[in-house]
């Protein structure tokens, strides 16, 4: 697959893509360096690996506004976003110990296998030192199995499934984005007070990693309410056209209808399944009722009234009046005119966080970044305390429950936030059954 590569002016980087004067990154050089792509003494190289074509291109493209956004601020350029607002203060917009930061992308195209393509790409072309990105859990799990091999550090952009600090989770890796299960634990009161607990299910589910992860944990949560699972249905990720899944909805017993969509699949099923009239049904003497559990500001912007009254999750919400949260928002909207989805936000704390470790602990070496970011406690970025807990490289912080707005003022109001889960609440003991069968193992530095 060919990706693209450039530096944060857009100009394509000496000898990136012509095959020409490259020099071996050190994995392959045989070099006594401490290290897989150690950067010299004026600039260092991150790999934004982002969907840019497929069913999740639209959050791709608002990681690569992020990502370039966050490049801005560690280089003392635009209003420095939420470098002021971070609690450990010691990024000061010189880049990343004194080297200036550049960049190079690849389009993961939501496959696992063009994801892994693309990353090895930036590590051995390109010469990146940390590959951070993706909107897909299959893509992430890959990606982080790659960097691991390769000695480079992986901060996962969107990636929600709970096997991503599970089951695969790796040394290497590092997750800000929240989980199923805490979707999961946060919807259920919600949903309980809003449906009651006789209600009967119906899924329909991405069939990957991600949304099997979620079909589980609501699962596990709403039938715990006393909520009884009609059918669970995989359909496969840009499948378009959904109207042969939601057919059947009607005439199975359900009452309610759990989409387990993401991107463009969920704007299409929801869109779809309303179209379908499923919101105008009575079904076992009550009101049909549509669930998304994953839910974001782009998402809605796509069902558009779609949306209304639907419970979801969200990791983050631009609406948030906290200063990190709202500095963001600013820096964000100034630039590209509209505010940032959670995928944005998640991938510009991503950046900034590894910038930080590195700078706390004074090298680029994947292990003193591993050291500096297990057990990191930090404030400032939008989500209140949060922790990024050593035995899984997980960040535990407060989730959000959102509805869909009856009555938005503009395209970009169309959430609302109706509760805020502490983050003592969705915490999870380590030996949690759902994440069970994966290792760390140990920081590879590579070469």
């Amino acid at each position: 697959m060919s990706t693209k590569s450039f530096s944060r002016r857009g100009v394509l980087k000496a000898g990136a893509a012509t095959g020409v004067g490259l020099a071996l990154p050190t994995i392959f050089t045989g070099s006594a360096r401490a290290f897989t792509n150690e950067p010299g003494a004026s600039s260092v190289t991150l790999g934004f690996n982002v969907p840019q074509t497929g069913a999740y291109a639209d959050e791709g493209a608002d990681e690569l506004r992020a990502y370039m956004l966050a490049v801005e601020h560690l280089n003392g350029e635009g209003d420095g976003g939420m470098l002021s607002t971070f609690s450990s203060q010691a990024l000061d917009g010189t880049g990343i110990l004194g080297r200036r930061v550049e960049y190079v992308t690849g389009d993961t195209q939501t496959s696992s296998d063009a994801a892994r393509s693309s990353a090895r790409s930036m590590i051995e072309r390109d010469g990146a030192i940390m590959i951070t990105g993706g909107s897909s859990s299959g893509v992430a799990i890959a990606v982080q199995g790659l960097c691991q091999d390769a000695g480079v550090i992986f901060m996962a952009g969107l990636t929600h499934s709970n096997d991503t600090t599970g089951k695969d989770r790796r040394a290497n890796g590092f997750r800000h984005f929240f989980n199923t299960e805490m979707s999961g634990h946060a919807l259920a009161p919600i949903l309980s007070n809003a449906y009651g607990n006789d209600r009967k299910a119906y899924h329909l589910t991405a069939d990957y990693t991600w949304g099997w992860s979620q079909e589980n944990s609501m699962r596990t949560y709403t039938e715990a309410l006393g909520w009884e699972t009609i059918n669970t249905v995989r359909t496969p990720v840009g499948a378009g056209d959904f109207s042969s899944y939601l057919t059947p909805v009607a005439n199975s017993g359900a009452d309610v209808l759990i989409l387990n969509h993401y991107g463009g699949d969920m704007v299409n099923s929801l869109t779809q399944a309303v179209q379908f009239g499923l919101r105008d049904m009575m079904a076992n003497g009550k009101t049909f009722e549509i669930i998304v559990p994953l839910f974001s500001r782009l998402m809605a912007r796509g069902a558009g009234s779609a949306i209304e009254g639907i419970y979801g999750s969200t990791n983050w919400h631009w609406s948030l009046q906290d200063e990190g949260s709202q500095a963001f928002t600013r820096s964000f909207g100034t630039k590209y005119g509209f505010p940032p989805s959670q995928a944005a936000h998640t991938c510009y704390v991503q950046t900034l966080l590894y910038a930080d470790a590195v700078q706390r602990g004074g090298s680029f070496n994947p292990c003193s970044v591993v050291e500096a970011l297990e057990g990191y406690e930090f404030d400032g970025l939008g989500n209140g305390p949060t922790l990024y807990r050593a035995e899984d490289h997980q960040c535990f912080k407060d989730v959000l429950v959102v509805r869909g707005k009856e009555n938005p003022e503009n395209d970009y109001d169309l959430l609302e936030v109706v509760e805020i889960t502490p983050r003592e609440t969705v915490t999870y003991p380590i030996d949690h059954p759902d994440f069970q069968g994966g290792s760390l193992g140990s920081c590879n530095p590579g070469a």
